[in-house]
């Protein structure tokens, strides 16, 4: 297995930081990691590298690829729109076919589920997805991540108000700054638009999910959103292991069951 860092020059401009790790002998398949937003691609980084590794030596040839204004990336986060970052994983889908002549997998972390799942209908041939962590749908994650700039309302009773003003400040397109980063309004449009709806370009369907409970079950949401796709005629297959939420973690954690599960079951589908 060799890895290797590189900047790739997108043709809608500017420049891409990207890891490859390339599997020894020919690949059996192919995985893009579509990264989760804002602070949360800093949280993850490991759990990525760790399982980006792992896939390798599974026989994937994966890439790892910072979005536009994410990471080392060219650009300010800022600058970024939903768009732009499907037409980024557009091209990374593009760059790692010319690697290889293999399956293809999406796989996503939370919001990047969801760009997943808005690439994979724009694609002319099937892929396959392998969420972690999965959205349901992009304006609960927006309000999420709006609630980091309405935090300081929570004791007086005030959120509710604060957050209905964020909302309506980005619909008016303004930028907003929350937690060091500036959220345009054609990002947060994306975001809040976007839906984890089921798509005939998806055969296969792995949506994983870590709890802190031993045991646990999937939220409703998530299941509401398999059963759609089950509906569909997609293939779909869910596992709850126990872990941290990595993504958030003041620290930076690890998940050791969780890259246990996702290099067990993608690790059979590409043996079967």
């Amino acid at each position: 297995m060799r890895t290797e860092a590189m900047f790739l020059r997108v043709p809608h401009g500017g420049r891409r930081f990207a890891l490859f790790h390339e599997p020894e002998g020919a690949a059996r398949a192919l995985a893009l990691y579509i990264h989760p937003f804002a602070e949360e691609l800093n949280k993850s980084r490991r759990m990525a590298a760790l399982q980006a590794r792992s896939l390798a030596e599974a026989g994937f040839a994966v890439l790892q690829l910072d979005l536009l204004g994410c990471g080392d990336s060219s650009g300010d986060f800022g600058d970024a729109s939903w768009d732009a970052w499907i037409e980024d994983i557009l091209f990374g889908i593009g760059w790692l076919r010319s690697q290889a002549d293999a399956p293809l997998w999406l796989w996503g972390l939370r919001a990047g589920c969801l760009l997943a799942a808005d690439a994979a209908r724009r694609l002319d041939a099937p892929c396959h997805l392998l969420c972690w962590q999965g959205m349901a749908s992009g304006a609960i994650g927006l309000k999420q991540f709006l609630r980091l700039k309405t935090a300081a309302q929570l004791l007086d009773g005030k959120e509710r108000g604060a957050m209905q003003a964020l909302q309506q400040r980005s619909r008016a397109g303004e930028s907003i700054d929350i937690a060091g980063y500036t959220l345009s309004s054609a990002l947060a449009t994306g975001f809040e638009r976007s839906t984890q709806e089921p798509s005939s370009q998806v055969a296969r369907l792995e949506w994983l999910e870590v709890s802190t409970q031993a045991n646990a079950d999937l939220s409703p949401a998530s299941t509401a959103c398999l059963d759609r796709w089950r509906r569909s005629g997609t293939l779909v297959s869910s596992r709850v292991v126990q872990g941290p939420a990595f993504w958030q973690t003041t620290e930076i954690e690890e998940a050791p069951a969780l890259l246990e599960a996702t290099h067990a079951v993608l690790a059979e589908v590409i043996s079967a």
